[in-house]
């Protein structure tokens, strides 16, 4: 059964960094594209970044431009999100996902993780 599963949120300080990953099970999600999303208590889910299958191309939502980094290791199955500079307002649970092929900013993608919290203090 094809799985993704988030790791690395946590607390953190406001202007402090964490790294979440994003491991593949089940299937090789090597050749589809992976993106991240993340929703805030009360608010609805919102995307965050995506990264085609080769890693050449990459998007980000604005809030998060020139903080946050998406990345792969297709011999590892693995996604990242290096997120630094945080900022109390991206507290959220944050969700990795997978689709077929790379359209940046879609909402519509066919395999989810759980999901993992990540809290910024002020």
């Amino acid at each position: 059964q094809a799985q993704l599963v988030e790791s690395g949120g946590g607390l953190v300080q406001a202007g402090g960094s964490l790294r979440l990953s994003c491991a593949a099970s089940g299937r090789t999600f090597s050749s589809y594209a992976k993106g991240w999303f993340r929703q805030a208590p009360g608010k609805e889910r919102e995307f965050v970044a995506a990264i085609s299958w080769t890693g050449g191309s990459t998007y980000y939502t604005d809030s998060v431009k020139g903080r946050f980094t998406i990345s792969r290791d297709n011999a590892k199955n693995t996604v990242y999100l290096q997120m630094n500079s945080l900022k109390p307002e991206d507290t959220a649970v944050y969700y990795c996902a997978a689709r077929v092929d790379y359209r940046p900013g879609t909402m519509e993608y066919d395999y989810w993780g759980q999901g993992t919290q990540v809290t910024v203090s002020s």
